[in-house]
């Protein structure tokens, strides 16, 4: 295949701005709106392009922790202690807490810009979820009304329209490759990063005063398949942590990378497509089941007692504040506890007969046309692959049942050693500030640990994007380590001087590989070993990556970047000398709790090639209130 754009492989550009902000996705754009209206120059890079790109380009059906919103009955001090508690305080609370006080203010914002958070044509009027004074339609828990549906599909075309009228210069197909850093006061701070064009192979110097990753959390580390790539993650494709790996190899601090569940939704090539087989998750709760002769399947409240009407699914038990649902997907605790259907094993027990199916015929009219018509029209994952198709082949869910296959409710019976960074996963370190540990390096959305959803990721955009600012104006520019700037050049463009190679599916896959039989389910020290042997051996082993084209060098330039995530996540491991339940964490070799581990994050960053362990206490972050206030800059609509 020749070259299909203007080849620049060699070119060498260089660019200056305030704020670099890194990632164009739902936490890089409400950074990149934020610092610009804090009157920073800002450049946004993204890999893609931003109109479409990153885990909810092409849409979401749910907004979360909204506590602020008008029919909120769970304060942000509440939802925030629930999150802390439902996982055993391996939680972010400055980044929920964040999200809780600010994420129904970045929600107006969308709106203004010209996003739909409202059933403003009545589509749904009468129906128990919505509010009939303000046109909100309210999931999950319809007496807390935390949880907003919204047509998330034109949400992100709606940012870049606003960033591009604030005169934020994004620049799309631009993959941000390395962050520059420069030694300052016993430790180092950022000075800008370098951007490939995916399409040019040209390589920018982007000077800065202030940088905020905001790129996506680390995907296709156990699960790849070269012929299905769709279904390999539950993200899209091409976001598989770059960002991670670029603040590993500055030395930046991160946190619960050892910290993994059992892939969800997706399983490398078993599965089917997410959220595209009866189930009552996240999107299609709460569905009504039924067995393969048609009894409907109970669901029961927090304290056993089943529940008789479709509304009563999605109310608090008797005594019951609130329940979480939604994108929390670990083990919730029984206080917390939302309305399910019964465990598996138990129906089975009780005589209900596999298979069985989602029956939203049986449904409220209303409520069927919410979940069908609009969350699952809505949804980045099922708005083509589901809704579309599905309907195309004649799907029609007043008429039809939905299989649920594999165990449970998912769409495939899981392995223990296809895991995956899901629910409230592995990242960086940081302050209240959103700061890492590079200074002026800030962090949002996925980048940070225990990330979370949609609200998450614009909240805490917003709120790095404005420290950003802040931090620019009394900073200078810095220096450029132009030795860096040649090596980042020879590993980049090395690929296209190979003869006779390898592809990059190759080492993907055998990548994905050693993950699973190293760092699978149940950890122990001699296969941790053996698992950095067998990364190490294939980051040498990608030198011989071949490729003939700036596509094919851009997924060369990921499968480094996944090799450097799967050393750090590895190296997180052998951290940790002891199982630890709310991680999904097992060893073999040490079952013996240690307290010391109990109560604390261990942390990890690397200087020239050397693990630097740390330590941090669970609640490290103070009062909440106290320390939100202190910290908080302030801004709003214009």
């Amino acid at each position: 295949m020749n070259w299909p754009y203007v080849n620049e492989a060699g070119a060498l550009k260089e660019e200056k701005c305030d704020v670099l902000v890194l990632g164009g996705g739902l936490a890089g754009l409400h950074a990149a709106i934020a610092a610009r209206r804090h009157g920073a120059e800002v450049t946004l890079l993204e890999k893609g392009n931003a109109n479409r790109s990153g885990a909810a380009g092409t849409g979401f059906d749910h907004w979360e922790m909204a506590c602020t919103n008008p029919g909120c009955r769970v304060t942000p001090e509440e939802m925030t202690l629930a999150l802390e508690e439902e996982q055993d305080y391996f939680s972010n609370a400055i980044g929920h807490y964040i999200e809780t006080r600010e994420g129904w203010d970045r929600l107006l914002d969308i709106e203004q810009f010209g996003g739909k958070i409202r059933d403003t044509e009545g589509e749904f009027a009468g129906q128990p979820f919505r509010d009939e004074k303000t046109g909100l339609l309210y999931a999950y828990d319809y007496h807390n009304r935390y949880t907003l549906r919204v047509w998330g599909t034109g949400f992100k075309p709606a940012l870049v329209r606003e960033a591009r009228r604030l005169g934020v210069r994004i620049q799309n197909r631009i993959e941000a490759t390395t962050l520059l850093t420069q030694e300052e006061n016993g430790g180092r701070r950022t000075t800008g990063a370098l951007g490939f064009d995916t399409r040019t192979g040209a390589i920018t110097i982007y000077r800065a005063k202030a940088v905020v990753l905001a790129m996506s959390r680390p995907a296709r580390v156990w699960l790849f398949h070269g012929d299905l790539p769709g279904l390999c993650e539950f993200r899209p494709f091409s976001s598989i942590g770059s960002g991670h790996a670029m603040g590993w190899r500055a030395g930046m601090e991160f946190t619960l990378m050892e910290k993994s569940v059992r892939g969800e939704f997706s399983a490398s090539g078993r599965s089917f497509p997410p959220y595209g087989t009866g189930n009552n998750h996240n999107t299609w709760y709460a569905a009504t089941l039924v067995d393969a002769r048609g009894m409907e399947i109970p669901y029961v409240d927090r304290d056993g007692r089943e529940l008789r009407t479709v509304e009563e699914r999605y109310m608090p038990a008797p005594g019951q504040k609130f329940f979480l649902k939604g994108g929390v997907i670990d083990e919730p605790k029984y206080e917390w506890r939302g309305p399910e259907t019964l465990p598996f094993d138990e129906l089975i027990r009780r005589g209900y007969r596999l298979p069985f199916y989602a029956d939203l015929g049986a449904m409220p009219e209303g409520e069927r046309r919410v979940i069908w018509g609009m969350m699952v029209g809505q949804e980045a994952k099922t708005r083509i692959p589901i809704y579309e198709n599905y309907t195309h082949r004649g799907f029609d869910p007043q008429k039809h049942l939905l299989q649920s296959y594999g165990t449970g409710w998912q769409s495939a019976a899981f392995l223990d050693q296809e895991r995956q960074l899901f629910g409230a996963p592995g990242g960086v370190m940081h302050d209240w500030n959103l700061e890492t540990n590079v200074k002026h390096a800030f962090a949002a959305g996925d980048m940070l640990y225990a990330s979370d959803c949609a609200g998450h990721a614009c909240a805490t955009g917003y709120w790095a994007g404005e420290h950003a600012a802040e931090a620019a104006e009394r900073a200078d520019f810095g220096s450029v380590d132009q030795d860096l700037v040649c090596r980042e050049q020879e590993r980049l463009l090395r690929p296209l001087e190979v003869q006779g190679g390898i592809d990059w599916r190759e080492v993907n896959a055998a990548a994905a590989k050693a993950m699973q039989n190293y760092c699978g389910g149940v950890k122990c020290e001699d296969l941790l070993i053996q698992g950095l042997q067998a990364i190490r051996s294939l980051k040498e082993e990608s030198r011989r990556i071949q490729c003939r084209n700036p596509h094919e060098l851009t997924r060369a330039h990921e499968v480094s970047d996944i090799l450097e995530v799967s050393e750090m996540i590895l190296e997180a491991c052998r951290l940790r000398k002891a199982s630890c339940k709310p991680l999904f964490f097992e060893r073999s070799d040490n079952q013996e709790a240690r307290r010391e581990e109990e109560n604390c994050y261990l942390t990890l960053r690397q200087e020239e090639g050397q693990v630097h362990p740390g330590r941090k206490p669970l609640r490290f972050y103070g009062d909440l209130e106290t320390n939100y206030k202190a910290h908080q800059r302030g801004g709003g609509l214009e």
